[in-house]
C-alpha cells in the first residue's frame, strides 16, 4: 500500500509521515530526496551552473566538491514560474526512479510518501490514497515564520502551490493539523483504522 501524504508548506506532512513511520511504514520524503541525492547528481549540478553560473554553486567539505546553494537557487524559482517549472521538470524524474526503486526493492511494504505538488503534477497515479494534512492559514504562516522563513516569501512559497480548500477536495482523506500533537496522534491512528488491511 502507497499513501502519498501532501497539503500546504508547513501544515505538518513530515509529522504525519514520522508518526507513520512509527507504526510501521517505510517513508520517503520527496524533498529530502532532492535535497541529498538529486542535487547531488553531477548532471543536475552541471545544468544549474549552466542556466544559473556558478554563482548557484559552492565548494563545500574535505574534498572540496560543488554543491547547490540552495537558498539562492530557491530565490531563483520562486521569482519566477518558469525558471520554477524547468527546474521541477530537471529534479522530478530523480525523484520518480527513488520512489520506483524504493517501491521495486520492498514490494509488500507500507508506504507513506511526502509529496509537496501531488496534485499540482498529477501524481495521484502513483499511490493506492491520498492524504491531505491542513491547517488554518494564519498557523501556516506563524510555523513557516518559526522555521525563520520571512512572511513575504512564505507567502510568496503558499502561492505557487495548489490552494489548499482544492487539495482538501481532491484527497482521500484529511487531518487538521491546529490542535495538541496527542490529537493529531489520534487521527493518524483513526487514519490507519479506516485503510484496508493488505
Amino acid at each position: 500500500m502507497k499513501l502519498g501524504i501532501t497539503g500546504g508548506i508547513g501544515c505538518g506532512k513530515s509529522t504525519v509521515a514520522r508518526s507513520l513511520e512509527q507504526r510501521g511504514f517505510r517513508r520517503l520524503d520527496s524533498d529530502q530526496i532532492v535535497r541529498e541525492q538529486v542535487l547531488a547528481d553531477p548532471a543536475v549540478i552541471a545544468a544549474l551552473v549552466a542556466r544559473y553560473g556558478d554563482g548557484v554553486v559552492e565548494r563545500a567539505g574535505a574534498d572540496g566538491r560543488l554543491v547547490v546553494r540552495r537558498p539562492v537557487l530557491a530565490e531563483r524559482v520562486f521569482a519566477d514560474d518558469a525558471e520554477r517549472i524547468w527546474l521541477e521538470e530537471l529534479t522530478h524524474p530523480g525523484v520518480f526512479a527513488v520512489w520506483r526503486a524504493s517501491f521495486a526493492a520492498e514490494p509488500l511494504a507500507r508506504w507513506a510518501v511526502e509529496v509537496p505538488l501531488l496534485f499540482e503534477k498529477g501524481l495521484e497515479k502513483w499511490f493506492d490514497f491520498t492524504i491531505c494534512v491542513a491547517c488554518a492559514p494564519a498557523q501556516q504562516l506563524a510555523r513557516l515564520e518559526q522555521r525563520g522563513l520571512p512572511r513575504a516569501l512564505a507567502g510568496q512559497r503558499i502561492s505557487k502551490q495548489l490552494p489548499l480548500a482544492r487539495k482538501i477536495e481532491l484527497s482521500d482523506f484529511v487531518l487538521w493539523n491546529e490542535g495538541t500533537p496527542s490529537f493529531l496522534e489520534a487521527q493518524v491512528d483513526c487514519l490507519i483504522n479506516d485503510l484496508p488491511a493488505a
